[in-house]
C-alpha cells in the first residue's frame, strides 16, 4: 500500500481513497494525516533561539530589516491593497 506526505498508509485506487475518505467525514474512522506540529515549533524556537544567541548583534539587525523588507513587500504585491507611504 502506498503511503502518503507524512508515512500514513493510504490506497492507490480512487475508489478506495473515496471510501476512505466517506469513512472520514461520517466519523467511523479517525484521520491521521496530520501530525503532531507542537514539538516541531518547540525545535524551531528553540533552534531561532540558540541562532540568535550566536549571531552578532550586527547580523542580527541585518536580518530582522531583510525579514521586514520580505514582509512589506508581500503586503504591496497583494492586489486591491494601497501601496505604504515612506515617510
Amino acid at each position: 500500500m502506498p503511503k502518503g506526505p507524512q508515512g500514513q498508509k493510504r490506497p492507490a485506487d480512487a475508489i478506495g481513497l473515496a471510501v476512505i475518505v466517506g469513512k472520514i467525514a461520517t466519523g467511523e474512522i479517525e484521520d491521521d494525516a496530520r501530525p503532531e506540529t507542537q514539538p516541531q515549533r518547540e525545535g524551531g524556537r528553540k533552534g531561532g533561539e540558540i541562532r540568535s544567541e550566536r549571531m552578532p548583534r550586527e547580523r542580527r539587525i541585518e536580518a530582522a530589516r531583510g525579514a521586514a523588507e520580505a514582509r512589506w513587500k508581500a503586503t504591496v504585491a497583494e492586489p486591491g491593497k494601497k501601496e505604504p507611504e515612506e515617510h
